[in-house]
């Protein structure tokens, strides 16, 4: 257990800098009148688990896990209702039936990478995000929006920081906390913690596991923070040298 705890300190490298502090007041509610907390986390490829080799290796099922860790008298579900491939669109299609009907406190939203590929316009995305949201927050459920992830290849993809502006733009509009996955990426990547290999597949846009891991560590310290005021864990300080 040391050894996979020091391993996963490298993932909480630039935290400081990258702060994800959300407000989950339904959240907390839920845990603290009820002891349980569902959680569904709902998406395209990343929250389906692409490239991991197990389901049990997606992030959702290590954000259970590490919160369970986190929050041992809790009871906590994570419900992963990712699909790979789809659009913003269809992801809020899906939200009564795939989100609502599990009665969550919180719902995680991974979205607008395949709006980038298929480049629908900021307009049409906007709208889009906003009706998700506001069907989210009418039902009474804290939401939190992932940023889109930092890529090696980036540049394939010329309109990426537009549509990941519309995403942070509309979020603010509604008060909705945003993970932030690019920054966190992009600092990995830069710090040489990780090799491109451990965050990223061949295609240049799928995570793989070691990526996963970090993805849900790092939620799972904000999550747990702003359930029970807790601070989030911190790197060992280094040992001084002679």
């Amino acid at each position: 257990m040391a050894l996979a705890h020091a391993a996963d300190q490298r993932c909480r490298a630039g935290a400081a800098s990258q702060r994800f502090q959300p407000s989950l007041p339904r959240a907390a509610q839920s845990l603290r009148e009820t002891g349980q907390l569902t959680i569904v986390t709902i998406g395209s490829s990343t929250t389906a688990g692409a490239g991991a080799s197990t389901d049990e290796k997606s992030y959702p099922a290590v954000l259970q896990d590490e919160l369970r860790r986190r929050l041992p008298q809790a009871e906590i579900r994570v419900i992963n209702r990712g699909v790979g491939g789809q659009s913003a669109y269809d992801m809020v299609s899906r939200m009564e039936t795939d989100v609502f009907d599990q009665a969550p406190a919180l719902v995680i939203w991974q979205t607008v990478a395949a709006d980038v590929v298929n480049h629908i316009g900021e307009d049409k995305l906007a709208k889009i995000l906003k009706k998700g949201i506001r069907k989210v927050q009418a039902a009474g459920i804290d939401l939190v929006m992932m940023d889109l992830p930092w890529l090696t290849r980036a540049g394939r993809y010329p309109h990426y920081d537009d549509y990941r502006g519309v995403l942070k733009t509309v979020a603010a509009e509604f008060s909705v906390p945003v993970f932030p996955r690019y920054a966190m990426m992009r600092e990995w990547a830069q710090s040489r913690r990780f090799t491109s290999e451990e965050l990223i597949g061949m295609d240049g846009t799928e995570l793989v596991e070691a990526g996963y891991r970090c993805l849900a560590i790092r939620i799972a310290d904000g999550v747990a923070a702003a359930l029970t005021g807790l601070r989030l864990e911190r790197p060992a300080a280094p040992r001084p040298t002679n």
